[in-house]
């Protein structure tokens, strides 16, 4: 499976990018739906903030043509976000912390997703191919 996508064009950057996001959304749902405050919330946010960390830097080891694009501004928006949602929480302001999460979540996971999906991306071209 492993020779397959990489003869595909997924190097092991896009597998570590692709797999820590893929996580970090199925973990995220499990964070938002888990009750606030308790050691449980505590232990998965901070996996899923080392997740959502794997997914920030290994996006910079994946370039189009040697050079970055557009996308990678989510990056670095995503990790000020993060960065902010610690400061909040370390700060009592859980509100701020509630909000930013939110907004990482949905503008740095699924709106990235989706730009990753197009079919002009490697990620989308390839499973619009295996799609049909």
């Amino acid at each position: 499976m492993l020779a397959v996508l990489q003869s595909a064009g997924f190097t092991p950057a896009i597998l570590v990018h692709t797999i820590a996001a893929l996580a970090a959304v199925l973990s995220g749902i499990g964070i938002f739906l888990a009750r606030k405050g308790t050691d449980t919330h505590r232990l998965l946010g901070r996996s899923w903030a080392v997740l959502m960390l794997v997914v920030i830097v290994s996006s910079f080891f994946i370039r189009t043509s040697g050079s970055y694009s557009w996308i990678h501004l989510l990056s670095v928006g995503s990790l000020i976000a993060l960065a902010r949602a610690v400061y909040f929480v370390r700060k009592g302001n859980i509100r701020a912390h509630r909000y930013t999460m939110l907004g990482l979540y949905a503008g740095g996971l699924v709106l990235a997703g989706m730009f990753t999906l197009l079919p002009s991306r490697l990620l989308g071209s390839y499973l619009w191919q295996v799609l049909g």
